[in-house]
């Protein structure tokens, strides 16, 4: 495992959209009950599910933490049907379940002796609300040594579930998540952005406010609003004006028709409604139809059990001609703060044109 010096973007490495070419998926296993307090038990079902139906398209990576762990996936997975062939267990233990956050960011350069590297971002558990994290944090590097792949460590904190990007040079981001100062607080608005341009190898970063009402992480941007081409942002409205999401996601909605690309033109913007509001043990969940996750010829879109699902699959389903769109049941997952894109970090194939 070689550590560069030097940043992907002056190395020539670029942080891939979702929807180009992945070699793989990642997850970690859940292990934590904590982080589903009196709902664990259907947990690593809903993950078996949801590995049953990424292996059909494409591979399958898992951290698990130890021997017994791998025992127990391994046995889930194989009574599930999924061809073992189709996934990957790595024991590289973690304190949670959320890799979009902890796991390794791949950047790609076809041209490089090492055409696949990782960025070992800094992670504190979205401000340190969840300790310990110490595993976690770790994760990329673990990987990176697995996997023999260069690793890039830029030093400061950065979640995977707070930023998205166009592939061509545009990276989105909410200023309630990174410029909070339970992450960088040492770090300016410019310094931040610096550090996303360097390290994603990225051109120009487009701001939104506010996140949705029950997300811990502060607003992280994929729950809100997401690219899904290069000219195209999907973003989640709410109709209800009594709503504590209402203010927030109109006026979330107005920015980003203000944004505009590398060519100085706007994005089309895609609206999707927000689920009816979800609570449990009288805590608002952060139920949002955003945090669809993108892989080889599929979308896995999360499902609340509501009477606008059908829609939204519907116009996901014109969004994506190309892609098999299928709902995935997050009605108790979704009791971890998080769902689909929360759970996976994609690994970008490297394409040599």
């Amino acid at each position: 495992m070689e550590i560069f010096a030097e940043t992907p973007k002056r190395l020539g490495y670029r942080f891939p959209a979702e929807w180009e070419p992945q070699a793989a998926t990642w997850l970690s296993w859940p292990h934590n009950k904590d982080t589903w307090p009196g709902k664990f038990e259907p947990i690593p079902d809903i993950f078996t599910g949801i590995v049953k139906t990424l292996a059909q398209f494409q591979h399958v990576n898992i951290n698990v933490n130890d021997d017994d762990m791998r025992e127990d996936v391994m046995t889930r997975l194989t009574k599930a049907g999924i061809d073992r062939s189709r996934f990957t267990l790595y024991t590289i233990p973690t304190n949670d379940a959320w890799c979009r956050d902890h796991g390794p960011a791949f950047v790609v350069n076809p041209k490089a002796k090492e055409p696949l590297a990782i960025v070992d971002w800094g992670y504190n558990a979205w401000g340190g609300k969840y300790p310990p994290f110490d595993l976690d944090d770790v994760v990329p590097a673990r990987i990176a040594k697995t996997r023999n792949l260069p690793l890039f460590s830029p030093g400061i904190i950065m979640e995977g579930g707070s930023i998205d990007v166009n592939g061509k040079g545009c990276l989105l981001t909410s200023k309630s998540c990174l410029l909070n100062p339970n992450r960088n607080p040492n770090l300016s608005q410019p310094q931040i952005e610096n550090y996303l341009i360097n390290f994603y190898g990225v051109e120009k970063i487009l701001w939104i406010d506010e996140g949705i009402a029950g997300d811990d992480t502060d607003g992280h941007i994929d729950d809100t609003a997401r690219f899904i081409n290069p000219s195209t942002i999907v973003a989640v409205v709410e109709d209800d004006p009594s709503d504590v999401n209402y203010k927030i996601l109109h006026e979330n909605l107005a920015q980003l028709k203000s944004l505009r690309d590398l060519d100085g033109k706007p994005f089309r913007i895609v609206e999707l409604p927000m689920p009816s509001p979800m609570f449990y043990n009288n805590q608002r969940e952060p139920a949002s139809y955003a945090n669809f996750l993108i892989a080889n010829g599929v979308v896995l879109v999360p499902t609340f059990r509501d009477s606008k699902d059908a829609a939204v699959l519907e116009i996901l389903r014109r969004e994506f001609p190309q892609r098999t769109v299928i709902g995935i049941d997050c009605f108790d997952l979704v009791w971890g703060l998080g769902t689909l894109h929360c759970i996976s970090q994609q690994e970008p194939m490297v394409v040599v044109r």
